[in-house]
């Protein structure tokens, strides 16, 4: 019996990597497959899908997390910055400066890691739920510490991602192209359509971005975003039991967009067909705890997207390694891609 769950979700792939992996789908990018990566490369541009950090400005996206403030850094009694080193030699030329930052790490561009969400479940078969999280690992300790005290995941943090290189051969679904940026819930009907028009291939070890238009929009508004932004542009059906399972049988390991959540926001209340007792976003519990699947949101992915169908491209190398953070939920992120 596992050590620390005997009993798993349904529809989970709990121990399918190994009892103790925190790195879930991400084991799928090989040294073989990130060779075969390479060769989407033909030109070798590059285009980076970030916003900057301060992006998408102020928080009618989320209530909760704000812009990065930053801190001095002191060097004896003076201000790190642009401080001539004289102060400590006169023989000394340079100038030198330094910073502290105090950064929400899923304000801007990001990933969600494992921890990110967890689910109450029954995984020791004791009759009482459990909090548990992406292959049955708990964030806390016996006596419910992090990893940092109060906070701080114990397993299953972003830093076990950032560990596997995040390199891989990554399609664009452009469901921009079709569907507009009007708040469209994308079912697997629809994505398949758009699949098929554009002979976008999923395969195992794929990395899969959605492109919604929202990170356009986003960075037109040049940091003044009214409230209007949250209910832009196309988001995936989280309640499709199609959509579901196409998630977990294509082998894909992370779901990229350029939209707030990839699927409906929580933010925005509780989806209408909720039952009575459920997570508030299906489709995260699916992925970052069922199955191990990453999820990045928040992405720039307009210039990108309109280069490869200007190509009749649709698949790209990306490199897109989280912040090396233990204990963290998740992370900004700088992905590149490369065609």
């Amino acid at each position: 019996m596992n050590k620390r769950w005997k009993n798993r979700p349904e529809g989970s792939n709990w121990g399918e990597f190994g009892e103790d992996d925190q790195r879930g789908r991400m084991n799928l990018i090989t040294a073989e497959r990130r060779l075969a990566a390479l060769k989407e490369v033909k030109t070798g541009q590059v285009f980076t899908l970030s916003h900057p950090l301060d992006r998408p400005g102020g928080n009618h996206l989320n209530g909760n997390r704000f812009t990065p403030v930053f801190h001095p850094v002191n060097r004896g009694k003076e201000v790190y910055f642009n401080l001539g080193n004289d102060t400590v030699d006169p023989r000394y030329n340079d100038v030198g400066s330094d910073e502290a930052i105090m950064l929400y790490m899923q304000y801007s561009t990001h990933w969600d890691g494992f921890a990110h969400k967890g689910t109450r479940f029954d995984a020791n078969g004791d009759g009482v739920e459990e909090k548990v999280s992406y292959n049955g690992w708990s964030l806390v300790d016996e006596k419910g510490q992090g990893l940092y005290g109060a906070l701080g995941a114990r397993a299953v943090s972003v830093a076990e991602m950032a560990q596997t290189g995040v390199q891989g051969r990554a399609v664009m679904i452009d469901l921009r192209h079709y569907y507009g940026e009007e708040r469209i819930g994308v079912t697997y009907e629809m994505l398949e359509k758009v699949m098929k028009a554009d002979q976008v291939t999923v395969k195992p070890g794929d990395i899969v971005c959605l492109h919604t238009g929202m990170g356009e929009l986003i960075k037109q508004a040049d940091g003044k975003l009214d409230a209007s932004i949250k209910t832009a542009c196309t988001v995936l059906d989280g309640y499709d039991k199609r959509l579901l399972e196409w998630i977990a049988d294509s082998g894909l390991v992370a779901l990229a967009a350029d939209n707030l959540a990839v699927e409906r926001s929580s933010t925005l209340g509780p989806d209408p067909r909720m039952p009575h007792r459920g997570p508030a976003l299906p489709l995260h519990e699916h992925c970052l705890v069922k199955l191990g699947i990453h999820l990045g949101e928040l992405w720039y992915l307009s210039e990108l997207a309109h280069w490869l169908r200007q190509n009749q491209r649709t698949s790209f190398l990306l490199t897109a390694p989280p912040l090396r953070m233990p204990g963290a939920a998740g992370s900004p992120v700088t992905p590149v891609a490369t065609v």
